[in-house]
């Protein structure tokens, strides 16, 4: 009985010793390291950036925005789109013929109606995108809710 207890005892030990937590914290941590950390979002960002929606026409504290400077995901704080690159489309949504290169994603919609662009950094829905409009040489209308960027002015 002794001699059964004793095993069992060695046992308990080393599966104490060898236990997953160890590893679970390694494995924690590692996660933690890649997870990436997202900006606070209010209800209606959320709305927009998370769960694709579409903030009304001619609402976007954006949308008049003439200075000169680099627009931001809200979610992320990726660089998306330079002034340079904005132009009045009258859409009722800040419209820009290019982006900074790789920022942006162009996702086809289901239905194969549209293009949607999304933060090639985390994601986050940012409008859709027109090609063939004429507004632009470039023949090209990112079309963005102005709840989904930041606006980083230009240093003086």
């Amino acid at each position: 009985m002794a001699k059964t207890l004793y095993i069992l005892g060695c046992l308990l030990c080393v599966a104490f010793i060898s236990c997953g937590q160890e590893k679970e914290s390694e494995s924690a941590k590692t996660l933690n390291v890649n997870k990436m950390e997202y900006n606070k979002l209010t209800p209606e960002e959320e709305r927009v950036i998370v769960h694709k929606g579409t903030e009304y026409p001619g609402t976007g504290e954006l949308l008049n925005n003439k200075e000169k400077g680099t627009y931001t995901c809200k979610r992320c704080n990726n660089p998306l789109y330079l002034s340079d690159s904005k132009f009045e489309s009258h859409c009722g949504w800040p419209s820009f013929d290019d982006e900074i290169k790789g920022a942006v994603k162009r996702i086809p919609d289901p239905d194969g109606m549209r293009t949607e662009i999304v933060c090639a950094k985390c994601g986050g829905h940012l409008g859709h995108v027109f090609l063939g409009e004429g507004f632009t040489a470039k023949n090209t209308r990112h079309c963005v809710n102005s709840v989904s960027m930041n606006f980083i002015p230009a240093a003086k």
